[in-house]
C-alpha cells in the first residue's frame, strides 16, 4: 500500500463516524476504484440533488449532478467553468464549492444547514482523481450471479449464502458465533415457518431425533403445515393493506376475507412468486380465468373507500387509482413513486409523466368513486365478483364459509374500452393536462414492444427474469422477515434515498437464484433458514459489538420481538387455548370497551363493537377484525400495522404500553389461568408445574435458579390468596373459557400468577 492510500485509509478510519446504513465502509486498497453507487451517490443524494438532482423544475444554475453529461458540462452561468472535469478536482466547481468557506460560495449552502464531513469531501476528491466515473443506479441493472467467495474456515459454510456471510465478517475482522442450542433452533424455526411456538411434543421429538437430516427434517415439517400460510399470509396483508372495514368517517363493513383465505392456500400449496404476483396483478386478464385467478385480484381493491354524501364520484375514483398505483410501485417494486404524483420525482429518474403512464395501467377498470351513502352500503364495491355454494365446493375449497350464503368481493374488471389518462397538475383530479399511454419507468426497465399495454402485461413485465427490482425485493422482504432488518435496509424504497445493501453480492445471488428455481418461494425460506449463519447463537460478545453494534454483518444471530400477532398466537398456542381453523372471517376477540363508540359517525354496522364468543375468541391475530379508523389496540401496542396504505416494514418498539398489555389483557389472564388449571389437572407437583408451563412457553426447561425463583413467587402467592380467597375466585374467572368450581383455588390463582410471569419474560415473546 503506497502513501497516498495509508492517508486515504487514515482519513477513512478518522472520519468513518458516519452512518453505516447510509455509508457503507469499505477499506480502500491501492488502486481500488471509488465507486459512484456505493461511496459518492449517496453523499450527493443526501446534500445535492434536491437542488440539483432529476426534479427540474426545482434544478438551481442549471446544474444536474445525477446524470454525467450534465455534470461534466460547462456551468450555465459561467461557461468558462465545468461541473466536474474528471481527473482534475482543481478544475472541477463542484469541489471548489465543497471546500469554500465563503457563504456565497459553499455548497450545500449555510441556510439548507446541510454540510459535507471531510470525509465526504475527501472521497468526492479522490472520485474525481479516479475520473468521476458514473454508474447507473445498482437496483436499475438487472442482477448477477456471481460465484461464492472463498472463505478460510471451510467447515462452518452450510450453502452459499454463509460464503458472502463471512467474507464480509472476515473483512471487518468479526467472527461468526457457535450455533444456538437446539432447544433455541426448534423454537426459531417454528416462530419463523409457522408463527407458533413448538409444543411439548414437538420439542421432545426434536430432542430425541440424534440424526445429522433432523434440522433439515423439522424444516420440511414446519413448512408443510397449514400455519405456515398463515404466517407468510400475515406479512403479504401489510403489503395488500387488507382491512375489514371500508375507512373514512361511516367506516362501514366490507368482506374481502376470501382474499385472505386465498392468500393463505396460495402460500401454503406454494404457488410460484411470479404466478403469485401475475394473478393478484391481472388474474382477470388471463385466458379463460377463473373464480380463483379473478378473486387474487381482491389485492388491486383493498384501498379505503368513501361512503360519506356529497363527495365527488370523480376524485375518489382516481384517489383509488392513486392508491394502486402507490402499491404497486412500493409493494412489488420497492420505489417511492408516489413522490412523482405532483412532480417529477427530486432523487430517483422517475418524471410525473413517468407516474402517470404506470397510473394509466390501473385506470381502466368500471370502478366508481362513490356508490351512495353508508344507508346504501354493500359489502363489495363494484366490480364485484359473487362466490355461490358451488364454487367453494369445488374451485374455491381454500374458502372457509360455513353456510349457503353468497359471498361479494371487490376485484378487477377490464374496460372493452380503453379510458383516456392524463398527467394531472399536481396530481389533482380536475386539472388534466397531457394525455399519456400506458408505460413504466424507462431508467427501471424499458416496457418493450413485446408486453401488451395493459394489466397482464404489467404484470409480465414485473416478473420478467431481466426486471431488476421484483426478485430482489422480495428476497429482500424475505430476509427481513427473518432477520429483522434486510440486506436493503429501506425496504420500501430500492431508489437514490435507499440504503445501500449491506451484502450486494449475497442480494444478487439470492435474486438470481430464486428465478432459475422456479420463483420458489418455500426453497428460498429452507435456503436461508439452512444457513449456518442463521443458525447462530444469539449470544453478544463485546468484541463484535463494538466493531458492529447493529449486527449488519450477522456475527450473531438477532434477539427480535415477535410481531403483533405472533406474540397473540404464542399465548393461546402455549395455553392450549388456540383454535387451530383457518381461513374464514375476521373475528373480534376481546377490546377495551368504547373504542369505536368513541369514534364513529352513528351510523352503519360498526357503529358499535359486538365483541365475539366462543371459539371465535381464540383464533390466530391474522383473523382479528380490523377497523381501519380505530385498528385493535393490542396489535397496535405491538406495532402492529393500521392497514391504511401499504406497509413493507413496521417498526419495533419498546414501551410501558407493550408491559402494561402483557400483565393486564384479559386475553393473557385468561391464557395464564386456562394453562394453570389444565397443569393442576394433572396433580403435579408445583414444580412440575412450573417446569411444564416454562417449556409450553419459553420452548426450553427451565435452569435450577429459574425454577427456585419461579417456585418462591407461587408460594408468596398462594399465601396471599389464601388469606384472601375473594381475590382467588376473582382472577380465575377471567375470560369467558369454562372453569369447573372444583378447580377454583388458591392454588389456581398462584399457579395462574406464575404462568402471567412466565409470559411477562423478554424470552417469551422474543426470537431469540
Amino acid at each position: 500500500m503506497n502513501l497516498q492510500a495509508l492517508i486515504f485509509a487514515a482519513l477513512i478510519l478518522l472520519f468513518g463516524s458516519c452512518s453505516q446504513d447510509k455509508q457503507i465502509e469499505l477499506v480502500i486498497e491501492k488502486n481500488e476504484q471509488i465507486s459512484y453507487n456505493y461511496h459518492i451517490r449517496p453523499i450527493l443524494s443526501d446534500n445535492c440533488f434536491a437542488c440539483h438532482g432529476p426534479d427540474a423544475n426545482k434544478r438551481e444554475a442549471g446544474l444536474r449532478l445525477d446524470i454525467a453529461e450534465n455534470a461534466y458540462a460547462t456551468l450555465k452561468e459561467n461557461p468558462n467553468k465545468f461541473g466536474i472535469v474528471p481527473n482534475s478536482p482543481s478544475e472541477s466547481e463542484v469541489y471548489h464549492r465543497i471546500i469554500s468557506s465563503d457563504p456565497n460560495e459553499m455548497m450545500p449552502p449555510p441556510e439548507s444547514n446541510l454540510k459535507l464531513s471531510e470525509y465526504d469531501i475527501a472521497l468526492i476528491k479522490r472520485w474525481i482523481e479516479q475520473g468521476a466515473v458514473y454508474e447507473p443506479h445498482w437496483a436499475f441493472v438487472p442482477p448477477r450471479k456471481v460465484d461464492p467467495p472463498k472463505v478460510k474456515d471451510k467447515n462452518w459454510p452450510n450453502n452459499e449464502i454463509d460464503h458472502f456471510i463471512w467474507a464480509k465478517m472476515d473483512q471487518r475482522g468479526l467472527s461468526p458465533n457457535p450455533e444456538a442450542e437446539k432447544s433455541a433452533l426448534l423454537k426459531r424455526i417454528s416462530l419463523d415457518i409457522t408463527g407458533l411456538p413448538p409444543s411439548p411434543e414437538l420439542q421432545k421429538r426434536f430432542e430425541n431425533d440424534k440424526s445429522p437430516e433432523a434440522y433439515v427434517k423439522m424444516i420440511d415439517y414446519l413448512l408443510d403445515q397449514s400455519a405456515y400460510g398463515e404466517k407468510m399470509a400475515t406479512l403479504w396483508m401489510d403489503i395488500s393493506r387488507y382491512a375489514d372495514s371500508y375507512g373514512y368517517q361511516d367506516d362501514n363493513i366490507r368482506t374481502q376475507w376470501p382474499y385472505r383465505d386465498w392468500v393463505i392456500h396460495a402460500f401454503n400449496k406454494n404457488l410460484p412468486y411470479d404466478q403469485f404476483i401475475t394473478w393478484q396483478l391481472a388474474g382477470d386478464m388471463l385466458p379463460n380465468a377463473n373464480k380463483e385467478q379473478i378473486l387474487a385480484t381482491a389485492f388491486n381493491r383493498n384501498h379505503k373507500y368513501t361512503e360519506e354524501g356529497g363527495v365527488i364520484d370523480e376524485e375518489y375514483r382516481v384517489e383509488y387509482i392513486l392508491d394502486k398505483t402507490n402499491t404497486f410501485s412500493k409493494g412489488i417494486l420497492g420505489l417511492t413513486m408516489e413522490c412523482a404524483q405532483c412532480h417529477d420525482h427530486k432523487y430517483d429518474p422517475v418524471s410525473q409523466k413517468n407516474y402517470f403512464e404506470l397510473f394509466a395501467f390501473f385506470n381502466n377498470t368500471p370502478e366508481k368513486g362513490y356508490e351512495g351513502d353508508v344507508m346504501q352500503s354493500k359489502p363489495a364495491k363494484t366490480p364485484i365478483l359473487w362466490i355461490e355454494r358451488n364454487d367453494i365446493d369445488q374451485l374455491l375449497t381454500f374458502i372457509n364459509h360455513t353456510d349457503s350464503s353468497k359471498i361479494m368481493v371487490s376485484v378487477m374488471e377490464e374496460l372493452k374500452e380503453p379510458r383516456k389518462t392524463y398527467i394531472l397538475d399536481r396530481g389533482l383530479y380536475d386539472a388534466p393536462t397531457l394525455p399519456v399511454n400506458p408505460n413504466t419507468p424507462e431508467n427501471v426497465f424499458p416496457f418493450g414492444s413485446k408486453f401488451p399495454r395493459n394489466r397482464l402485461g404489467l404484470a409480465q413485465w414485473t416478473v420478467d427474469k431481466n426486471n431488476p427490482l421484483t426478485a430482489r425485493v422480495f428476497v429482500n422482504l424475505i430476509w427481513q422477515e427473518i432477520f429483522g432488518r434486510g440486506i436493503v435496509k429501506s425496504t420500501g424504497d430500492f431508489g437514490m434515498q435507499g440504503d445501500l445493501p449491506s451484502h450486494p453480492e449475497l442480494l444478487d445471488w439470492l435474486a438470481v437464484d430464486f428465478m432459475e428455481n422456479g420463483w420458489d418461494i418455500k426453497r428460498l425460506v429452507k435456503q436461508i433458514l439452512s444457513s449456518s449463519t442463521y443458525r447462530q447463537s444469539s449470544k453478544v460478545e463485546n468484541k463484535n459489538l463494538k466493531v458492529d453494534p447493529e449486527n449488519i454483518y450477522l456475527s450473531r444471530a438477532p434477539r427480535l420481538r415477535l410481531p403483533a400477532e405472533n406474540i397473540r398466537d404464542l399465548v393461546l398456542s402455549s395455553s392450549g387455548l388456540l383454535v387451530q381453523e383457518v381461513g374464514g372471517p375476521s373475528v373480534k376477540p376481546y377490546q377495551p370497551e368504547g373504542l369505536w363508540e368513541a369514534a364513529t359517525s352513528g351510523r352503519g354496522e360498526l357503529k358499535t363493537y359486538k365483541q365475539d364468543k366462543g371459539e371465535k375468541l381464540y383464533r390466530r391475530g391474522l383473523y382479528t377484525f380490523i377497523k381501519l379508523t380505530v385498528p385493535p389496540p393490542m396489535p397496535i401496542i405491538f406495532d402492529g400495522s393500521n392497514r391504511d396504505q401499504c406497509e413493507v416494514n413496521r417498526g419495533r418498539t419498546n414501551t410501558p404500553l407493550q408491559a402494561l398489555v402483557m400483565l393486564n389483557d384479559p386475553l393473557v389472564l385468561e391464557a395464564s389461568r386456562y394453562l394453570a388449571s389444565q397443569l393442576l389437572t394433572q396433580e403435579l407437583k408445583p414444580n412440575a408445574s412450573i417446569e411444564n408451563a416454562f417449556i409450553r412457553v419459553i420452548g426450553r426447561k427451565p435452569n435450577n435458579k429459574e425454577i427456585e425463583i419461579l417456585q418462591s413467587y407461587y408460594l408468596e402467592e398462594l399465601s396471599r390468596f389464601e388469606k384472601n380467597i375473594e381475590a382467588a375466585i376473582s382472577l380465575t374467572k377471567l375470560g369467558e373459557s369454562p372453569i369447573s368450581d372444583e378447580l377454583i383455588s388458591p392454588k389456581l390463582a398462584a399457579m395462574t400468577q406464575v404462568v402471567t410471569a412466565i409470559y411477562n419474560l423478554e424470552e417469551a415473546i422474543t426470537k431469540i
